[in-house]
């Protein structure tokens, strides 16, 4: 085995790959799945011990929209993935396409199941820790750290998955992070989940979404005998017989690149968790009396850090106009929906509520834009791909793309992008066919109507 030589040991390195991606999230797991289908060796590098991120790790209790309020839009292998999620699952219509419930466990095992399939390799509990490049404008390897120390891993295309953009950044990319004037960022959540709850009750009671002026939290608000709860946000689907999945609750002022304020994030997040369930159960009784807190998330959802500049910034002009591209790798019809970035008492009220509606953008039934393939394409790195949250766009319309079923959808376009430019294109990834990648998405169910 070949090995760098460092001044007081060696690190080993592991140079057989064609393709390796950083983050196993949603983009991360079907950028792994189609580069391997599509031929190339493939490693898939995740520093949890679960594939999925969002709907696994974080939590999160419901997918986004997957239609266009018409029909399903995020085809390919995130229908796949969606679809294998509702099996077996009594409570959830076939049909539903929006807004559907997540079983965190059965979707580990899907996206287990898929990625080793596909013939990917998978690392667990592995750290990305530096990124080597060429004088060239590629990156020649990466550095990693798991429990046997420091290793170094070369592939020919990187793809980054890991939602902040790191690899991509470390290797010199540009990037643009937050709110242009304050560098403020959107509020995380960690979600939890409650068992134990009178599903009969839950059925019958309205909804405690922030929407609903009747909902109990403002009440909870308003008593100030929960000061933990910090506001009205209080998304939440039963995932289970007696079971149900919470996004709810804001903790501000977290950059998921610094780990010292993702530290003191977890910690208030579960305090925040342990307070929603102590009110709803006196507010609710007959619902969540005898609720128990059974988890929080394994990591903080997070919605926005750095978004990486690539060969086109995606413009809330584009959004706006439902624009199409030459280079369209999917369809996305998510709503604008950007969390306030600062705590206002003021907002501890469906005024509140109201307020933050107003800020959003949604499209009409049968509505969608265009992301093209330039959005994943780092300027000035030969051999790295982007996908996920951290694309190039503006900031407000990452409020849209951050979400996973359109993750999902860029995910499968960069890994075939990165085994074509393995096979054709010299490993530039900014040289690759675009109309042999849409026509082979199209084959692989993709929904890309004429651009």
């Amino acid at each position: 085995m070949k090995s760098y030589q460092l001044p007081s040991f060696s690190i080993p390195l592991y140079d057989e790959w064609d393709v390796i991606i950083v983050g196993g999230g949603p983009a991360g797991c079907t950028a792994a799945i189609s580069a391997a289908r599509e031929g190339a060796k493939t490693l898939l590098i995740e520093c949890t011990q679960t594939l999925g991120g969002a709907g696994t790790s974080s939590l999160v209790p419901a997918w986004c929209p997957f239609s266009d309020k018409e029909k399903i839009i995020y085809r390919g292998l995130a229908e796949k993935i969606f679809q294998k999620s509702k099996e077996d699952l009594p409570h959830i219509s076939p049909d539903a396409m929006d807004w559907v419930p997540i079983d965190p466990e059965r979707l580990k095992r899907i996206y287990d199941e898929m990625v080793v399939a596909s013939g990917a390799s998978v690392l667990f509990q592995t750290f990305l820790s530096s990124v080597q490049k060429n004088g060239d404008g590629s990156v020649d390897s990466i550095l990693v750290t798991n429990k046997q120390g420091l290793s170094a891993y070369k592939a020919k295309v990187y793809i980054d998955c890991s939602g902040d953009g790191d690899l991509a950044a470390w290797a010199g990319a540009e990037f643009q992070k937050g709110d242009e004037k304050d560098r403020g960022l959107q509020p995380a959540t960690l979600c939890f989940i409650l068992s134990n709850i009178n599903q009969e009750a839950y059925s019958k009671m309205g909804s405690l979404h922030g929407s609903n002026p009747n909902s109990p939290i403002y009440a909870i608000i308003k008593s100030e005998k929960y000061p933990a709860v910090p506001d009205f946000h209080l998304c939440n689907n039963i995932i289970g017989p007696g079971t149900v999945g919470f996004n709810a609750g804001h903790v501000f002022n977290v950059d998921n690149t610094d780990p010292v304020s993702v530290s003191r994030a977890v910690i208030e997040g579960r305090k925040i968790a342990a307070a929603y369930r102590d009110a709803l159960a006196e507010f609710v009784p007959d619902v969540f009396g005898n609720s128990f807190l059974v988890s929080t998330g394994a990591t903080l959802g997070i919605r926005e850090t750095r978004r990486i500049i690539g060969d086109y910034i995606l413009t809330l002009d584009d959004y706006v106009k439902r624009r199409s591209f030459p280079d369209d790798i999917c369809r996305n019809s998510y709503f604008i929906d950007v969390h306030m970035t600062i705590k206002d008492e003021a907002d501890r009220n469906h005024e509140g509520y109201i307020k933050f509606e107003k800020t959003a953008i949604y499209y009409k039934s049968g509505e969608s834009h265009g992301l093209p393939y330039r959005c994943l394409t780092p300027k000035g790195l030969k051999n790295v791909l982007v996908a996920g949250r951290c694309i190039s766009s503006e900031r407000i319309v990452q409020g849209s793309t951050r979400v996973m079923p359109v993750c999902l959808a860029m995910g499968e376009a960069a890994g075939m992008a990165a085994s074509h430019a393995v096979k054709n294109h010299g490993n530039n990834v900014h040289q690759v066919d675009i109309k042999h990648l849409r026509t082979r998405l199209v084959e692989e169910g993709a929904y890309l109507p004429e651009s």
